[in-house]
């Protein structure tokens, strides 16, 4: 199978022992290289304030993990989000076709600003050179 780039954020109770915030964050990782996936970037939010209550909070730790994978550890470790109590919320977000496009626009609109700007050179150049004989004259 192909390695998709994916986004996972989640929201623990702000009620819960940083303990085991810590201990969910480590097995949240250990499935995830358990079942063929790769870590590439992990992001510890900390405690924030939500934009809006949910379950009657006001705030939780925000964490956020960049996986590289098949979709498989996806899977599994949603299933695991929607029965874990210190979870309040969870978004998975595949970013690996965003990504490429935004490559290929930011390649052409590199591509777009060299021609203008060799065109630009040029013209001066024009100009210099046809203004130069009227300067010996």
């Amino acid at each position: 199978m192909a390695k998709r780039t994916y986004e996972v954020m989640y929201i623990i109770d702000p009620d819960t022992d940083l303990e085991k915030v810590t201990k969910l964050n480590e097995a949240v990782g250990k499935l995830i290289e358990k079942e063929g996936g790769t870590i590439i970037r992990f992001d510890d939010g900390g405690r924030r304030t939500m934009a809006y209550p949910i379950k009657k909070k006001t705030e939780g730790y925000y964490m956020l993990y960049e996986i590289e994978g098949s979709g498989q550890e996806i899977l599994e470790l949603e299933r695991r989000m929607r029965v874990n109590d210190m979870v309040i919320r969870y978004i998975t977000v595949r970013v690996d076709e965003d990504r490429k496009k935004a490559e290929k626009m930011r390649l052409k609109r590199e591509k777009r600003t060299n021609q203008r700007s060799k065109f630009r050179q040029s013209a001066e150049e024009k100009a210099e050179a046809s203004a130069a004989p009227e300067a010996s004259v």
